[in-house]
């Protein structure tokens, strides 16, 4: 007698009859995973003179998204393991929904924060239950599905920057930032689905039940496979929480003072968005091509030197020269974190189970947002204080050195439950 000892979070089969509904899911969550960032952003300058608040306290909205992903990056795991994936992952859309509905309400600046926590909250569950959610159901197919999710992610990042200022120059900042809890809404529809296809017993795990059934074998266990290692003690997981978190650190910096750099050097509001969401077009490039460019080398340290010149060479033109080629040095910089795909893609690639992906996925996520949280907020207190931006770059200069570091660890080509 074979016996299964697995959970729902624990089966991989993309041959289930809700495999489709799954990757709709998948995708319509990614697509969430940062309006709440970028529908926001664009707006900063605008909102500070609404509700009064000064460049440290712009610098704290920057550092919310960071600190909120690292908190559910820590706290995710555990609920996943609780709820199943599938349900953390409608959990996720629903209070990202709230919180962007909320915001939208918002009378005074404690409301918006607390609205942009709640939807923060919602979109870090998401972050850190995609990817066990593509090692469950299309094991065999990472490199594909990793580059439809992060492609509509980075879909989901451009749309709302680019269409910010002009939405709330039409019908004002609260349906500018407001209407993006209808895709939330959306997305959660999916999840809601599967869900109740599972109570129809046409779930994968009914499936796995008929087929154990037929041979004789008892009904599988639904206590999830004991994890006989933590992450913290991989240098597989401590690189990849390196070069995650200080790409996110660069990236949600940017986001947050892009447009206000730009202004500073002669720009309007509106061009200023027009470059965030360029900036998160080159990463849509990078997220079409990087899963693919990852399953396919052994050794993916090369193009993480790439993504670093790239950095590098966008700090300087924006330093030294902004106006002067604004879209070639915003159009590298949107290609130095590449980065971010390739860190995700490689959590499925660097694991042989989804407990050991969720696991290196929360690891990672936790403690790589933790590490870039104070990104935004330290270069608008180093812009503030020296008023220029030669310090808060070179802030992100280190933090280019930091993740070469982290880049080469994560690099070896070995396994987590190896190292661990």
């Amino acid at each position: 007698m074979t016996r299964l000892t697995t959970s729902p979070s624990a089966i991989a089969t993309p041959q289930v009859k809700g495999a489709a509904l799954v990757l709709a899911g998948i995708a319509l969550s990614a697509f969430n995973l940062r309006t709440a960032v970028t529908s926001l952003t664009p707006l900063l300058d605008s909102l500070g003179h609404t509700f009064g608040f000064s460049a440290t306290v712009a610098g704290v909205f920057g550092m919310l998204p960071t600190a909120s992903f690292a908190l559910l990056g820590v706290t995710t795991p555990s609920i996943a393991h609780r709820l199943g994936l599938e349900r953390t992952a409608l959990l996720s859309m629903l209070l990202a929904a709230a919180g962007l509905i909320l915001r939208s309400f918002a009378g005074n600046i404690g409301v918006l924060m607390l609205g942009s926590i709640i939807a923060l909250a919602g979109m870090g569950i998401g972050n850190v239950v995609l990817p066990p959610l593509v090692k469950r159901y299309f094991a065999d197919r990472v490199g594909t599905i990793s580059t439809i999710y992060l492609t509509v992610l980075q879909a989901g990042t451009i749309l709302p920057a680019l269409l910010a200022v002009p939405l709330a120059d039409a019908a004002g900042w609260r349906w500018s930032m407001g209407i993006w809890a209808v895709t939330a809404l959306i997305a959660a529809v999916p999840w809601v689905g599967v869900l109740i296809a599972e109570r129809r017993k046409s779930s994968a795990l009914a499936q796995v039940h008929d087929h154990a059934c037929k041979d004789g074998d008892e009904a599988p266990e639904l206590t999830a496979p004991p994890v006989r290692g933590k992450a913290w003690r991989s240098p597989i997981a401590w690189g990849l929480a390196l070069m995650f978190g200080t790409t996110s650190l660069i990236t949600y910096s940017m986001f947050t003072w892009l447009p206000k750099l730009l202004t500073e050097a002669g720009a309007t509001p509106a061009f200023g968005g027009v470059m965030v969401a360029l900036f998160s077009t080159l990463g849509l490039l990078s997220a079409l091509g990087m899963p693919a460019l990852a399953v396919r080398v052994r050794n993916p340290f090369p193009l993480i030197l790439a993504c670093a010149a790239c950095h590098v060479t966008a700090f300087a033109g924006l330093l030294f020269a902004p106006m002067l080629l604004p879209a070639l040095w915003v159009a590298l910089l949107g290609l130095g974190p590449s980065t971010f795909p390739l860190a995700l893609t490689l959590i499925n690639l660097r694991t042989r189970t989804p407990a050991g992906s969720s696991a290196l996925s929360g690891f990672m996520q936790g403690l790589g947002y933790a590490l870039s949280c104070l990104g935004p907020l330290l270069f608008g207190v180093l812009h503030e204080y020296t008023h220029g931006w030669t310090w808060p770059f070179a802030m992100l200069l280190v933090a280019v050195g930091v993740l070469l570091i982290g880049g080469w660890m994560a690099s070896r080509p070995r396994m987590l439950e190896d190292t661990w």
